[in-house]
């Protein structure tokens, strides 16, 4: 069988692939991506932040015009909504996006091979092409960018009809009336918000004591804060031990966490959403002898290079935030690595955010990783009840809180929870990048009235100066 050859070949055409892709491609490199999926993008893209964030826009809006209008004078007769064609929204917003970056492979010259890759050792990838057929690509070096799949729970199959993943929780064809989620984080926050806002009874159970756990306490706690007033119901410190289903629904098995009476949880609905794992499955990774770390995420060097020259790996697949634009910043860096160039990538200024409403988002080091590292910092809070354009808009719960070094005070942390989080972190995230003080953040002057000025008070709160509180 005839080889192509290419500079670099990427197996996964995901945020981080496809990224990547394209900045070889503008470096001179001849490129191909192996991609199995039907359309380019990944799961980001086709199940995951893209159609999430298209359905928590249709359901906020909903939720919106039912419950906030009204205050602003607004009267609305009656209000109700199309699921079908919400969905039918979210999928036009998926098929545009991966539509543009179909379009940038063929405007940068990329070769999308359709398929599913399989390294081959000596600088090849064995491709099963999804037409049928074998196709093999040989390349100068070789990127993984495979992502990860949905983490199963033992002996709770998903069936993405009655027990779903996020997958299925995006193309529910009616509104269940109970929900149960299984797991506190991103994923299941933002789905939970979804169904709730059109109508489901959601109650979420988290094995830990606390929701978000990977993020600020202060955060996670007053987040559960929050989203319960909104009507989502939690049950922490617990573990679903079996599920049983039925034609009126699934019947739960949860016990605590911790050892105790086990008590039974009926829903219509269960989501599943513990979290991620690296997706290696049929890759070929250990046949030619990659390194994979006890997780079975691929090991690299700082230079992103695996055990074996010439194969490289970024974004989900190797340790680290389970995020596409870490995926994006790691491809980037890679491949101008490869050109000869010297990019770096700053893990302290990579933001996270839930996009619940409030939003949630945080950059930098946690209040619990400063006190373990025996770091001595200070803290600014500034609460969005205190500012104006917040009370304006109707948008006060939450608050900003940034954490500064107590000697240099340069910025380690930001943790928001408040509206336009999301973007309202990336003033944070630019300060932490260019090593900026509390004080260079309280310096700068910000609009009025706008929500960054939260930013800019909580920066002044940590010197114990705020203004407007």
């Amino acid at each position: 069988m005839a080889e192509q050859q290419f500079d670099l070949v990427v197996i996964g055409a995901g945020p981080g692939g496809y990224e990547g892709a394209i900045r070889a491609a503008q470096l001179g490199m001849s490129v191909a991506v192996v991609e199995k999926r039907g359309a380019l993008g990944g799961t980001c893209v086709t199940v995951g932040c893209i159609p999430s964030k298209a359905l928590l826009q249709s359901s906020e809006l909903y939720e919106e015009t039912t419950h906030a209008l009204a205050d602003h004078g607004i009267k609305v007769a009656k209000v109700d909504f199309d699921l079908a064609a919400m969905m039918a929204r979210k999928d036009a917003v998926v098929n545009s996006n991966t539509s543009g970056v179909e379009f940038l492979f063929k405007k940068n010259k990329i070769t999308w091979v359709k398929g599913t890759g399989k390294l081959a050792g000596n600088g090849r990838v064995d491709v099963a092409l999804t037409d049928g057929g074998e196709q093999v690509l040989a390349a100068k070096n070789i990127l993984i960018a495979t992502g990860s799949d949905v983490t199963r729970l033992p002996g709770i199959e998903i069936d993405e009809t009655q027990i779903v993943s996020s997958t299925g929780a995006l193309t529910l064809p009616k509104v269940p009336k109970t929900l149960v989620v299984i797991g506190g984080g991103v994923i299941g926050l933002e789905l939970g918000t979804v169904w709730r806002r059109l109508g489901a009874e959601v109650t979420v159970i988290e094995y830990l004591d606390r929701i978000l756990p990977t993020m600020d306490v202060d955060l996670g706690k007053n987040t559960q804060r929050v989203l319960a007033k909104q009507g989502m119901k939690f049950k922490l410190g617990a573990k679903v031990t079996a599920a049983k289903k039925s034609k009126s629904g699934v019947t739960l098995t949860v016990e605590p966490a911790k050892g105790g009476t086990p008590e039974e949880i009926t829903a219509d609905v269960v989501l599943v959403a513990i979290g991620r794992v690296p997706y290696t499955d049929g890759l070929g990774a250990k046949e030619i002898g990659v390194a994979l770390d006890e997780r079975g995420r691929v090991r690299i060097d700082a230079h992103f290079q695996t055990n074996v020259p010439g194969i490289y790996a970024i974004g989900d697949v190797v340790a680290g935030a389970m995020l596409a634009h870490k995926a994006s910043e790691e491809a980037i860096a890679c491949v101008e690595m490869l050109a000869g160039q010297k990019p770096h990538v700053n893990y302290d200024a990579i933001p996270g955010i839930v996009y619940t409403w409030p939003e949630v988002a945080a950059v930098g080091k946690t209040e619990e990783e400063l006190k373990a590292a025996g770091i001595d910092y200070k803290v600014g809070k500034f609460p969005f009840s205190a500012n104006g354009r917040a009370r304006a808009n109707g948008d006060t719960d939450g608050f900003v809180k940034i954490l500064a070094d107590a000697k240099t005070d340069k910025v380690l942390g930001c943790h928001i929870l408040g509206p336009d989080a999301g973007n309202l972190i990336h003033e944070a995230v630019i300060a932490i990048e260019f090593g900026a003080s509390s004080e260079d953040l309280a310096r700068t002057c910000h609009g009025h009235p706008t929500l960054n000025e939260a930013v800019k008070e909580a920066a002044l709160a940590v010197d114990k100066r705020t203004i407007n509180l």
